[in-house]
């Protein structure tokens, strides 16, 4: 399958970089295409490629020591994922799951280096991409520590809605199924939980459940949440 360059120059992080970068970066990819539950590759597997994700969602999955599984972060298209080679890994720290079809291309791990070389830009937006990392990770981390976990339930949804969000006339729906098992693994709590969470907000008319892909009807409301200054 080939991918023209203007669909990978659409994103952000190519956005600025020359033409020729971008045909040379995209002459030596590999399309790769999973079904949802596939992975692109598995925790703890040689890290042999990095992947940009064309389209679809992927939820990146860690299982702890004592086999507790976790959701680090979603990707989504237009995301870089699997560099372990920026991170002085050599091995993948997580797993990358298709939540539905999706599309990535895929580079050896070696050619990463080369990349960085030939590409400013792209060295640039590799940073930015693991300072982005880091701060939303830096974030989780303040708010399972200090917060209550309604308001740790509310920050992780809005920020879903930000990130995948599309407005709807009832409200803005996240684009891409979302169970309440994998909100559960994001905030440090328990499906009951928020099983219990959500079925009081969709009472009070904040949000709406339906096919795996949550409507946020009341983004003011859930905010107030978040601030914990419930109105």
């Amino acid at each position: 399958m080939k991918i023209d360059k203007s669909v990978v120059k659409s994103f952000p992080m190519f956005e600025k970089m020359p033409d020729s970068d971008v045909e040379v970066l995209v002459g030596q990819a590999v399309a790769k295409r999973i079904g949802p539950g596939e992975a692109f590759f598995e925790q703890g597997a040689a890290a042999t490629h990095f992947f940009l994700l064309i389209n679809g969602r992927l939820k990146v999955t860690q299982v702890t020591p004592n086999g507790q599984q976790i959701i680090v972060r979603v990707v989504h298209p237009g995301d870089l994922f699997g560099f372990a080679k920026a991170l002085r890994r050599s091995d993948y720290p997580g797993t990358a799951l298709a939540v539905i079809e999706s599309l990535a291309l895929c580079w050896p791990t070696e050619l990463w280096p080369r990349f960085i070389d030939r590409s400013p830009y792209l060295a640039v937006s590799a940073l930015n991409t693991i300072g982005q990392r880091l701060e939303e990770a830096h974030t989780r981390i303040r708010e399972i520590s200090t917060e209550e976990v309604e308001r740790r339930v509310a920050h992780t949804v809005l920020r879903l809605t930000r990130q995948a969000g599309r407005t709807e006339e009832a409200g803005v729906r996240i684009d891409f199924p979302i169970t309440r098992q994998d909100i559960a693994e994001m905030t440090g709590t328990t499906l009951h939980t928020v099983s219990r969470i959500l079925s009081a907000w969709e009472s009070k008319g904040l949000v709406e459940g339906g096919r795996q892909k949550l409507l946020v009807r009341d983004i003011a409301g859930l905010q107030a949440l978040a601030d914990g200054s419930d109105r």
